[in-house]
């Protein structure tokens, strides 16, 4: 079934030279979005140069915390008693990642968990690459009604048994992933491949305590920071954003104020889908997300005096879904 929804399969000769040799197709699920989150259980598919499969493997994770939004991966405290923690599993996990691509849907979150739980164990995690599959079906032209795995499945005819379990989300998800790589290689598409930076400069300190969340409140979380060196955008700014139509790439974006998805996350995302994310704020700014609008930070009171588009995180995450291409 997946066979007739690509085109026909690139020769010996005609697959690209300068695709990867292997992949590396991950799913975790984690307590949380937020930076001092943990992964409660991971999965990977081990796929060779042509996205075929080697083998997987799963594992839960003990958190050393609440479980987090048991609702929708179904973990309880009660399943992952017993279970290994993350620096005891992190070797098994690095030799299975080794040497090939990291390939994710909305992979730049994957791998930031991913880095952060190698970082708390003192470590770094082998990957250097990693292919979003969002991304690539973008790239692709894929007719999707929207960027959720279950909209990729379907379209390539993929069975999702149990959402939300790494096992079953990874071998989806490495079951789509096959036919978009052969279709990218019958295409001479170049592959949206993007560097894995290691986290860097981090410390722990006390997480303070937010009334209401229980168990949440009081618990060490850690302070990352990246290298946030980015590549610059190669997309000429296509003007301001204008409420009601698509973002476009090149567009600079600036953020402001606290946001409840970590801040270099919301950046990577937005560099991912080829905008340019500012620093400041200028009368060139194509838009500012911020969830505070009245407040009074240097940002919002230029974007008031410029008359810059502002927007709350919740929409900017919506227009991430669907940029526009740059002109040309």
């Amino acid at each position: 079934m997946l066979e007739d929804r690509t085109t026909a399969a690139p020769s010996a000769t005609s697959w690209p030279a300068a695709y990867p040799q292997g992949y590396a197709v991950v799913d975790v699920e984690t307590t949380g979005l937020a930076r001092d989150d943990r992964i409660i259980s991971a999965a990977v598919y081990r796929l060779d140069a042509r996205g075929e499969v080697e083998d997987h493997w799963y594992t839960l994770v003990d958190p050393e915390r609440d479980p987090g939004p048991v609702w929708i991966h179904g973990l309880t405290r009660e399943a992952l008693e017993g279970a290994p923690l993350f620096r005891d599993i992190a070797p098994e996990f690095a030799a299975r990642l080794e040497g090939r691509v990291l390939v994710a849907h909305n992979a730049v979150f994957d791998w930031q968990m991913i880095a952060r739980e190698y970082a708390r164990a003192q470590s770094v995690a082998p990957v250097r690459q990693r292919l979003c599959t969002i991304a690539l079906s973008k790239e692709l032209g894929l007719p999707l009604p929207n960027h959720k795995l279950e909209s990729l499945a379907a379209h390539f005819g993929v069975v999702q048994r149990r959402a939300h379990h790494a096992l079953d989300d990874a071998r989806v998800l490495a079951e789509a992933f096959r036919p978009s790589l052969h279709a990218a290689a019958a295409g001479g598409l170049r592959l949206p491949l993007h560097e894995c930076r290691p986290l860097t400069e981090w410390s722990d300190r006390p997480a303070p305590r937010i009334s209401g969340q229980g168990g949440f409140g009081g618990h060490r979380q850690t302070g990352w920071r990246p290298s946030r060196k980015r590549p610059a955008c190669p997309y000429p700014n296509p003007g301001r954003y204008e409420a009601g139509k698509r973002l476009k790439q090149g567009m600079r974006v600036a953020f402001s104020g606290d946001t409840s998805t970590e801040r270099d996350l919301l950046e990577d995302r937005a560099t991912e889908a080829g905008l340019h994310v500012a620093t400041s704020l200028s009368r060139l700014t194509s838009l500012l997300v911020t969830n505070d609008p009245d407040s009074g930070t240097s940002k919002v009171v230029k974007a008031r005096q410029y008359g810059t588009p502002v927007v709350d995180e919740a929409a900017f995450g919506q227009l991430l879904a669907d940029v526009e291409p740059a002109d040309g």
